[in-house]
């Protein structure tokens, strides 16, 4: 019912502000206003994940993927969407479809699947959501990753165990109380000043 009230609301109350984004990004470059990328939901079901697009439209890379740490195709507003997280306000739309809730796990894209085995099963039993302690703790992930000599690697065997991980530290102790307290501390995280 959180879900439910919360992304209706929020849809309401944001339509202006999606407007203005929406003029914004087909001015700063040619191609659709939405990004939709297929995604691993609950259970291992995927699902179309929607995201204001902050990148340049090319249908030869669209084809192998969006490789982790690569800015190259990130257009001059989608780095500023995805530094204060709005790029993710369209997802407000899966929450109110029953794809994701506003505190679980970040879903992957399915290339990832093969993670989610033995220890790291159990995170399918949780819906994914907006924010996690996952993405608290990696509120700088982009940066990490352009500073790494391999950053496909680096998110593939160091990142993505360790967000798993915090995800089985949630499943622990879940309650809408700690989503309160994630949800605060994200907001914290992109309105504030620290940047660790």
């Amino acid at each position: 019912m959180f879900d439910v009230i919360c992304s209706l609301g929020g849809l309401v109350v944001l339509s202006p502000f999606f407007i203005l984004i929406s003029v914004l990004i087909k001015i700063d470059s040619p191609g659709p206003i939405f990004f939709l990328q297929e995604r691993i939901g609950k259970g291992g079901n995927n699902f179309k994940l929607i995201k204001f697009r902050s990148m340049r439209i090319n249908f030869e890379q669209e084809k192998r993927g969006f490789t982790p740490g690569d800015d190259t195709r990130i257009t001059k507003l989608g780095k500023i969407l995805r530094r204060t997280k709005i790029d993710e306000l369209p997802e407000l739309v899966n929450v109110l479809k029953g794809d994701m809730s506003f505190v679980g796990p970040r879903p992957e894209v399915p290339k990832y699947r093969h993670v989610y085995t033995g220890e790291f099963a159990p995170v399918l039993s949780l819906r994914p959501g907006i924010t996690d302690l996952a993405s608290i703790k990696y509120r700088n992930e982009e940066e990490l990753l352009n500073q790494s000599p391999d950053a496909e690697k680096m998110y593939g065997e160091v990142i993505l165990p360790d967000k798993l991980s915090l995800c089985l530290k949630y499943k622990e102790i879940i309650s809408f109380k700690t989503d309160l307290k994630i949800i605060f501390a994200t907001l914290g995280r992109v309105f504030g000043k620290s940047r660790h």
